[in-house]
């Protein structure tokens, strides 16, 4: 099980099926967060300090902020994807894969799932 959280543009019926697969996941609506403007940076450095793996669709930003500083505890970057379920499998499957999360960029792309 990981310790996740969403950045404010995850879907949320991604973070249930990931919640249903073991995982303890925080959205950033759970944590008033949300629909503030919060810096990507901020969103990193919150993470980090509750000891989370952020999961976000801002790839670009998250690879950058990672490249820039990789003490954090996980970012998994995602393609977009509107087979949320399917997306949440492939986040649990790259998790899996990844043993330890702290200080990695996982990448979760779009495709066939099986």
């Amino acid at each position: 099980m990981a310790h996740l959280y969403a950045n404010e543009n995850f879907p949320f019926a991604t973070v249930e099926h990931l919640r249903k697969l073991g995982h303890d996941v925080l959205t950033t609506h759970e944590t008033g967060r949300s629909n503030l403007g919060v810096e990507d940076e901020a969103v990193l450095r919150y993470a980090r300090e509750v000891g989370r793996c952020v999961i976000t669709l801002n790839r670009k930003d998250f690879i950058r902020l990672h490249r820039i500083d990789s003490t954090h505890a996980g970012i998994i970057v995602c393609t977009e994807n509107r087979q949320y379920i399917a997306l949440a499998e492939r986040i649990d499957a790259a998790i899996l894969d990844a043993g330890n999360l702290r200080g990695q960029l996982v990448r979760v792309v779009r495709g066939d799932p099986s």
